[in-house]
């Protein structure tokens, strides 16, 4: 298991939200599949739930279990996660402006992701207290 792996299931898992290995298991896995629930949330808007997605053609079978929260935290997640173990990975921590600069680097910028991050720290910073029960308070 990767270092990068490590430390994103780490960050998921500390928000109580999954993070199968097929999805995430490196950094290029990772990007992709952000880019691709992206692509989702462009085509169906803000609005859409995990299982929504699921059941739009992503696949991601894995992620049943959160099939009510909302796609646009879910990515926000995502992305976070993956600031934090490429954060970790090669320096030992992560930033908003670290987050905002992995989402342009990699083309994953939307109007409402960027806003996704400013209004959830609990995305990307260990700090914040309670992470865990982010994963209920994202429920539709």
């Amino acid at each position: 298991m990767s270092n990068f792996y490590q430390y994103f299931r780490e960050n998921m898992e500390s928000l109580g939200l999954p993070a199968p290995v097929s999805l995430f298991g490196s950094l290029q896995t990772a990007l992709a599949n952000a880019a691709a629930f992206i692509a989702h949330i462009d085509k169906f808007g803000q609005r859409i739930t995990v299982g929504e997605m699921v059941g739009a053609g992503l696949r991601a079978e894995k992620l049943g279990a959160i099939a009510t929260m909302g796609a646009a935290f879910y990515v926000g997640a995502v992305i976070g996660s993956i600031a934090v173990a490429t954060g970790r990975t090669l320096s030992g921590g992560v930033s908003l402006a670290d987050v905002m600069w992995d989402i342009r680097c990699n083309g994953l910028y939307r109007p409402w992701l960027a806003d996704t991050m400013r209004r959830h720290p609990v995305l990307y910073d260990a700090r914040v207290i309670g992470r865990s029960l982010y994963q209920a308070r994202m429920t539709l």
